[in-house]
């Protein structure tokens, strides 16, 4: 089993910026990917970035160029740094690990921005 805890969400307004960390304990050896969803309300849980080995790296493409995915393996963690934040940014955010034993999800971190 894989834990993941998020921290780091909360209210901007348009323009801002937030960084999201997210910290994994437990059997991490054999996590192939981490990465970061997010859901609005009434929609689907979508994808926003993702880092694989070899720094492997992919975003969605509403975020390219405003949001950066970064892996600290020592720590054992993984960070997402949110610029020019928009309202349809809004969501809930989830931590996402991929082993060969499954996938793994944090708690969720609330961000709103506001207009």
């Amino acid at each position: 089993q894989v834990q993941l805890v998020e921290s780091g969400g909360g209210v901007v307004q348009a323009g801002g910026s937030l960084r999201l960390s997210c910290i994994a304990s437990g059997r991490r050896f054999g996590i192939n990917a981490m990465g970061w969803y997010r859901q609005a309300p009434g929609k689907q849980r979508d994808l926003v970035a993702v880092i694989r080995g070899g720094d492997r790296i992919n975003y969605v493409d509403s975020v390219k160029g405003r949001f950066t995915i970064t892996r600290d393996s020592a720590k054992n963690m993984v960070y997402l740094q949110m610029n020019s934040l928009k309202p349809e940014d809004t969501a809930v955010y989830y931590c996402n690990a991929e082993s060969l034993e499954g996938a793994y999800w944090g708690q969720g971190t609330q961000v709103t921005v506001s207009s």
